[in-house]
């Protein structure tokens, strides 16, 4: 059984990894923003109200994120396994997982701390040339980063992995691997 969660600043490559890994260990890849748009593309009720949200440039909040994700786990690809993307952002989510998880007698199995130094993320996503990535932009949502998701990493001390993020993906694939393995 492997449960994990794979945590990083924005630009860190969580979403290439969360890929790559999710095949090698044969498990689901649940990343929110693509739960958002499959519900979006669907036209379901909780598509419509996540619509609204981003639209309007708005957060979706929590409770309709939860939903979504716990939706998504009571799937039965899910029983072997998971790999969260972009879920729990903050505290309050990982409270609602936890307590989900508990419910269906699961845990988490390892929390993946993808490290990469904010100046190394910024100049990774400024380099992608997206309209939406300029210079503030990014330090903004560095920084809530810092200030939503890394209290995470002391919340899930417990089965945190920390791995170097810096580098070609085949490298840090193998590196978080092995930190896998040291842990069991």
């Amino acid at each position: 059984m492997t449960r994990l969660l794979l945590v990083g600043p924005p630009g860190a490559g969580k979403g290439t990894q969360a890929g790559v890994l999710s095949e090698k260990l044969a498990i689901p890849h649940i990343s929110t923003g693509e739960l958002f748009r499959a519900h979006i593309n669907d036209q379901t009720d909780l598509g419509r109200s996540v619509k609204q949200f981003l639209d309007s440039g708005q957060l979706v909040p929590d409770e309709v994120t939860n939903q979504l994700v716990i939706e998504r786990l009571g799937e039965p690809d899910t029983d072997g396994g998971f790999l969260l993307d972009g879920f729990p952002r903050n505290i309050g989510q990982a409270d609602v997982l936890g307590k989900y998880l508990a419910e269906v007698d699961r845990q988490l199995d390892a929390v993946v701390q993808l490290e990469v130094d904010e100046e190394v993320v910024v100049s990774r996503l400024l380099s992608r040339g997206r309209a939406d990535d300029n210079e503030e932009v990014i330090r903004r949502r560095q920084s809530v980063y810092r200030s939503e998701t890394a209290p995470l990493l002391e919340y899930y001390r417990d089965i945190l992995v920390k791995v170097d993020g810096v580098g070609e993906v085949g490298v840090i694939t193998d590196r978080v691997l092995n930190a896998l393995r040291d842990r069991t």
